[in-house]
């Protein structure tokens, strides 16, 4: 009998990992930890209702004696409360692998974005170290060019 398992076994709430850092050795651990314990959780369900449901088949014979029947009954009545119970169970982990699916999409979703932020930071600051070289070179042209002019023959002789 296989009933250790009750909705809200490993790891219940949602663990947010999206505060600006990227994902860590430990936070990687601890969602293989989690995906672990989910998997187990999903065995464990699948097992029991398998083993509950092959129980109710083999216990719905017909026999002869009433209370025999009466026995049967009963344990048709328990294995079919336990696969309920590992059915519900199994509802539960898929409504906890949805929030997480949409949760850990936020916290991803948000990682990328700060991700891009830092990577347009990192550019703009290359474009206004590029703007600024190239605004040192253009003065420092403009400089050689005016001394050029005024030291030039032809600025100091008149047209005609």
């Amino acid at each position: 009998m296989m009933m250790k398992n009750k909705a809200g076994g490993a790891g219940g709430g949602m663990s947010g990992s999206g505060e600006g850092a990227g994902p860590t050795a430990a936070a990687a651990a601890a969602a293989l930890q989690k995906q672990k314990a989910l998997l187990q959780r999903v065995e464990t369900d699948i097992t029991s209702v398998v083993d509950n449901f092959t129980q109710i088949v083999n216990v719905a014979r017909v026999s002869d004696l009433p209370v025999k029947n009466s026995q049967e009954a009963y344990m048709m009545e328990m294995r079919a409360s336990k696969m309920v119970q590992a059915a519900d169970s199994i509802l539960k982990l898929v409504s906890e692998l949805k929030q997480t699916a949409i949760f850990s999409g936020f916290a991803s979703l948000n990682d990328h974005v700060e991700q891009r932020i830092a990577e347009f930071d990192q550019e703009a600051e290359k474009t206004n170290r590029l703007l600024a070289r190239i605004g040192d070179d253009a003065s420092a042209s403009l400089k050689e060019l005016e001394a050029h002019y005024y030291s030039s023959a032809q600025r100091l002789t008149p047209d005609v």
